[in-house]
């Protein structure tokens, strides 16, 4: 159609014609018209390829993604497996190895006890073979000495074999009678008690001590009330940290311008007195200045020790002992053994031991060293174990002491068995030291105690109406109800209460049981 009036136009221009330009421009239109509906769907046929072409690239490129990530898992869980079963393989392995390790100690152990074996079979046989070896010189000298006899014997006639015989054997039975007899008539049973008393008696009349005071607490005294308020200080922050670096306790009460330490350690509470002193005369009580104190007193306290068994070394005249055991030996000041100084006890001890011996014609010096260095171990710090004179016999032996002092140290408790006499000497001088009179005083609160028990043993018994224990707890009257109890009853009751005390009570000496039944009848007269 488009080409036909396209003819006819150019046809019509020819002629000269009179042109009708309605159906070109028609045409053109049209034409136009067409271009742009072909375009426009060109257009649309390329977006929809080109939407189409970019799902199906986003399509493969989520599946390659799915199939990256799941060969990604399935390396992983293979690389995974692998290292579980590389990590399995070597611990299986070290195992092996540890196994192995054990085999080889253990042969390494049995092979080095049986080398000990052997040498202990080897030193063995060795001695023996030298007792062997003596044995047989012995054997082969005594051959010649009776061979040399029999050969002077073959001279003699028997007669004078028998004389000679005779004579050797008064002359030995002769020595042996008079050695006995001078030992039974000089030594004697009677005569060694009667001695040993004497013995005792003089060493302890020739020693004076004081009496031991029952301490557990030391009193500070203040200059005025209001000290007590700054010990304490703000929410109690001085007296916290004054416990703490002490390791004492504080005992504040209403008593006028004074305040309680109290400690079974003396030397902490030793410690604490001297601090709280200096404290006090100071002036600035905080914690800081607690701290300072607390250490200037703990390297006093030390000085003072050191002290302390420099005086008692001097006191005794003892030379050569190591620093480390006169350091160690001055810290007994500080401890006590039912309420006796150890160090007074060491120092008794020691003047006991060293007069003892004087007097049975022994070593003073060596007998007064053992007395000495007796109970060192109990001021040797917790972290060693065992018995006070185990530890002291080992802690004087590194130090260079004799065998003797160790032994009579280690077995002044009689735990180790006394090698010399210088052992019993030290048993016999502490024994005495420890039961003289006013050398371990009962603590109060212990006597109080031991007074309620025997009353209260008393009063648990039926018909008893009062009961006192009077003379020190040595005699308990008993004060029965006479409706209820008889005079037989109270003859047995006396029998039970005494077989109760020896059967539940511990206590020194004897008690005195009695047991009181009265009647009174009172009328008055008006």
């Amino acid at each position: 159609m488009f080409s036909g009036g396209t003819a006819h136009f150019a046809s019509t221009l020819a002629t000269g014609e009179a042109v009708d330009w309605s159906l070109p421009i028609a045409v053109i239109a049209g034409g136009g018209i067409g271009f742009l509906v072909v375009w426009a769907l060109t257009r649309h046929t390329r977006r929809i390829a080109h939407e189409q072409a970019a799902e199906l690239m986003e399509v493969a490129r989520r599946e390659a993604a799915v199939a990256a990530e799941e060969l990604k898992q399935k390396a992983e869980d293979e690389i995974r497996e692998r290292r579980a079963e590389l990590r399995r393989e070597f611990d299986h392995r070290q195992v092996d190895l540890e196994v192995s390790l054990r085999e080889i100690r253990a042969h390494e152990e049995s092979l080095g006890l049986l080398d000990y074996q052997m040498e202990q079979k080897q030193e063995r046989l060795n001695r023996e073979s030298a007792a062997i070896t003596q044995a047989r010189d012995a054997i082969r000298s005594l051959s010649k000495s009776v061979r040399k006899r029999l050969e002077g014997v073959a001279q003699m006639d028997a007669e004078e074999i028998q004389r000679q015989l005779r004579e050797e054997v008064l002359l030995e039975c002769q020595d042996e009678l008079r050695a006995l007899r001078r030992e039974t008539m000089e030594r004697s049973e009677q005569d060694i008690q009667n001695e040993s008393r004497r013995i005792l008696i003089a060493s302890m009349q020739r020693l004076a001590s004081k009496p031991n005071n029952d301490l557990t607490a030391t009193i500070v005294n203040l200059p005025s009330e209001e000290m007590k308020g700054r010990i304490i200080g703000r929410e109690g922050r001085n007296i916290k940290a004054f416990e703490s670096a002490t390791g004492v306790t504080v005992l504040i009460d209403e008593s006028p311008q004074t305040v309680l330490i109290s400690s079974f350690d003396p030397v902490r509470r030793e410690i604490a007195r001297v601090a709280l002193d200096g404290l006090v005369k100071d002036g600035r009580i905080h914690p800081a200045t607690i701290e300072e104190f607390v250490r200037r007193a703990q390297e006093e306290i030390e000085q003072l020790t050191t002290q302390a068994g420099e005086d008692a070394v001097s006191r005794l005249n003892i030379n050569g002992l190591h620093p480390e055991i006169i350091k160690l030996l001055g810290k007994l000041k500080y401890r006590f053994s039912y309420n006796q100084n150890v160090l007074d006890h060491s120092v008794e001890t020691a003047f006991l031991a060293s007069m003892i011996a004087s007097e049975a014609g022994l070593d003073p010096n060596l007998a007064k060293r053992a007395g000495l260095l007796h109970d060192i171990g109990k001021a040797v710090t917790a972290e060693y174990e065992g018995s006070h004179a185990h530890i002291g016999a080992e802690f004087i032996k590194r130090y260079g002491e004799t065998p003797i002092v160790v032994n009579a140290v280690a077995a002044h408790h009689e735990e180790v068995k006394p090698e010399t006499v210088y052992a019993g000497l030290v048993i016999l001088a502490d024994t005495v030291s420890a039961v003289r009179p006013g050398a371990r005083a009962e603590s109060m609160a212990g006597y109080t105690q031991r007074l309620e028990r025997l009353e209260k043993l008393a009063l648990s018994l039926e018909g008893v109406q009062q009961a006192f224990a009077i003379q020190a707890g040595r005699e308990i009257r008993v004060v029965v109800a006479p409706h209820v109890v008889t005079d037989d009853r109270a003859r047995e009751l006396a029998k039970e209460l005494r077989d109760r005390i020896e059967t539940e009570l511990q206590y020194p000496s004897t008690i005195k049981v009695t047991v009181i039944r009265e009647s009174r009848f009172t009328e008055t007269a008006t």
